[in-house]
């Protein structure tokens, strides 16, 4: 008999439709349904109940809330897959939010609670604040920081632009939230954003660093060379402990970010070298 001509018998049908059948013949009756209107109509169902299931379905899976930072960058202008992406960025984490937080929250409290050694707590603050954002980048993007950094390398999102954009997203963060805590920072209000330039110019350094090597090494060199360096010389300088961030130093700064964005955008394609190698290795091994 042809399989055209066949149609679920009513025994059967009365088996499936209680849930008396065996899973292996269910997918068989189903694969059937899919192909037979005959038998399909056979199949009691209210329609309002299948409508607003699917419409349920599809609000959970198709249509998923956006978040309320999500609904804010969508409202900046920033394109509805781009806000997805960058709220998924795993350095943009809550735990790594609020642990920044805290970290702030805590310098604050220290430097209101010691005015007495205030221009040593600045100095302190002002070394430290421009490595955050090159922890944030470090972690922003590689198969060691992201549990679904494999399915991403298959996207057209991989590579260097998901690098920029998570790089840009994590600085943006950083940098917001230390600019919050540094009014309340002992010493005058232009020195204690005297670390925006330089956090500037060490992130771009990164990403210009990085078209030679990954970026967690390059964030790891040029955050050790800033605290080395700049804490050698206010040790040795300590008549001018300031002096990395006085307004000639803030100009060198601002060159150097001048001339390293340009140069990373040139070499954007070359970010990050050791994703394709990766990427090759771990289709050999598959």
């Amino acid at each position: 008999m042809n399989r055209e001509d066949w149609h679920v018998p009513g025994d059967l049908m009365d088996r499936y439709l209680t849930g008396r059948l065996e899973p292996a013949v269910v997918m068989s009756v189903e694969a059937h349904l899919t192909r037979c209107a005959r038998c399909r109509a056979a199949v009691p169902y209210e329609e309002g109940w299948l409508v607003a299931g699917w419409e349920r379905l599809a609000e959970e899976v198709d249509r998923p809330r956006p978040g309320p930072v999500e609904r804010l960058l969508g409202r900046a202008g920033v394109p509805g897959h781009l806000a997805r992406l960058l709220v998924a960025t795993p350095t943009l984490s809550r735990a790594w939010v609020v642990a920044v937080v805290v970290v702030l929250a805590c310098a604050v409290a220290v430097g209101q609670a010691v005015r007495e050694v205030g221009a040593s707590y600045l100095l302190a603050f002002l070394v430290a604040a421009p490595v955050l954002p090159l922890a944030g980048i470090a972690l922003a993007y590689g198969r060691h920081v992201d549990p679904v950094h494999e399915t991403q390398a298959a996207t057209p999102m991989a590579g260097p632009r998901l690098l920029l954009l998570r790089a840009g997203a994590v600085l943006a963060t950083a940098v917001v939230l230390t600019a919050a805590a540094s009014p309340w920072l002992p010493g005058p209000p232009g020195l204690s954003a005297g670390w925006l330039l330089p956090s500037l110019a060490l992130s771009v350094g990164t990403l210009a660093l990085a078209v030679r090597m990954p970026v967690a090494v390059a964030a790891g060199l040029l955050g050790a060379a800033w605290l080395g360096v700049v804490g050698t010389v206010a040790a040795v300088h300590a008549d001018d402990p300031f002096l990395f961030f006085a307004p000639a130093a803030q100009l060198m700064y601002a060159v150097a970010a001048g001339v390293f964005i340009p140069f990373v955008y040139a070499r954007r394609s070359r970010l990050d070298p050791g994703e394709s190698r990766w990427s090759q290795r771990s289709a050999y091994e598959r």
